[in-house]
């Protein structure tokens, strides 16, 4: 907390929001943390027991921007493309001829 460091393993079960508040903050800066709750007065005078140190700040890793790997371009194949457009304008068209067969076959018998 306030690039200080706190080692509260002694006062786990002590704390009156329960060990799982104080476990959730460890490892981090939990400045914030403690004074949402707003802590008291002589909740703020039990930490000098516990202090440790201070951070370090040459310690602390810099955050790295993510940046996704690089993926090889995808060239779709063309060529069921172009058997699908085939067959958009062929299958209507024998459905059409197949009807004007029928169609002529059954009025000239």
């Amino acid at each position: 907390m306030d690039d200080k460091v706190y080692d509260v393993t002694k006062f786990l079960e002590d704390h009156p929001g329960g060990d799982d508040v104080l476990l959730s903050a460890t490892g981090k800066d939990a400045s914030d943390d403690f004074e949402d709750v707003g802590h008291s007065d002589s909740a703020r005078a039990m930490m000098d027991e516990y202090y440790v140190g201070e951070i370090d700040a040459s310690t602390i890793p810099t955050k790295v921007k993510y940046t996704p790997p690089k993926q090889p371009h995808y060239n779709q194949d063309k060529t069921t493309d172009f058997i699908i457009r085939l067959l958009q304008f062929l299958v209507p068209l024998a459905i059409l001829g197949l009807a004007v067969g029928i169609r002529f076959y059954t009025k000239s018998a």
